[in-house]
């Protein structure tokens, strides 16, 4: 990200994936309950469909905590937060612990990738038309292909999602930084990377709600409801109309917009902190 005293010795890269990982996982642990109350808002009704006049079981999103607390007990809330912190610490910290370095690989211009030409190599092609492999592998090989659809499933709309987030959110942090710096309306510290989280968790909510929601649906159906994320898409758009592309959009902003505030305000101080106890 952009900014930093100068007194400060640039953070490396393994401090950057370090220090994004452990703030992914902070933030994590105190949004985790939005989270899941957003999951349940975002499929609520989808393998029961709600009849004509009857009650939807969650209502809001402090509403959906309290009902999940009163009936399932408090630690509900808290359910898959250790896959939860497993993902922050192999994606958040790979996702934005980069940005930086990518960042600046691109825009230093191509002259490293000129610098050296490829080297002529000699291709062998071996013929493999005359083996056959044994109806062993062929078993293997369809029931492994099985396996792996049924993983995977899902995993489109998940890639676009992420891709849509990752964009939205860590663009707009280092955009609104920059410029808050550039026109000395704060100085490079909380109170500026407050106000740069809250408006990447605001933009990233508007733009990723809709495939949010999709992905949630598409990941929480039956089988063979959906043919896809496409098909997801258009029964939601005919059957509930526009607004079901942005259901549960308050608790979305909530965990979105305190997830980015906890996350980045916590990676700022945690890789100043990991600086310091470097030169020390």
């Amino acid at each position: 990200m952009v900014g930093g005293r100068a007194a400060d010795l640039a953070p490396t890269t393994a401090v950057k994936i370090f220090s994004a990982g452990t703030a992914g996982c902070v933030a994590d642990l105190v949004t985790f309950p939005l989270d899941t109350a957003k999951v349940r808002l975002q499929v609520q009704g989808e393998s029961k469909p709600l009849v004509k006049g009857q009650r939807a079981e969650y209502r809001g999103v402090f509403g959906t905590i309290f009902t999940m607390v009163k009936t399932e007990g408090p630690r509900s809330l808290y359910s898959g937060l250790v896959a939860g912190l497993h993902r922050q610490m192999s994606f958040a910290s790979i996702r934005i612990g980069m940005y930086d370095t990518m960042k600046q690989l691109y825009t230093r211009g191509s002259e490293s990738t000129s610098a050296s030409k490829p080297h002529p190599t000699t291709q062998y092609t071996a013929d493999y038309s005359q083996c056959t492999p044994p109806q062993e592998f062929h078993n293997h090989q369809t029931n492994l292909c099985s396996y792996m659809f049924a993983v995977l499933t899902g995993c489109l709309p998940n890639i676009t999602r992420n891709a849509i987030v990752n964009c939205s959110e860590l663009v707009t942090y280092d955009i609104m930084k920059e410029l808050i710096l550039k026109y000395n309306l704060m100085t490079d510290n909380m109170p500026c990377h407050f106000t740069a989280a809250f408006a990447a968790g605001f933009c990233t909510t508007i733009v990723a709600s809709p495939v949010d929601v999709i992905k949630t649906r598409f990941m929480n159906s039956v089988p063979g409801q959906y043919s896809g994320a496409v098909n997801c898409a258009i029964t939601m758009l005919i059957k509930e109309g526009p607004t079901a592309f942005y259901k549960g959009f308050v608790p979305s902003f909530l965990r979105l917009g305190s997830w980015n505030i906890v996350m980045f305000v916590s990676y700022e101080q945690i890789k100043r902190a990991v600086m310091r106890f470097q030169q020390s």
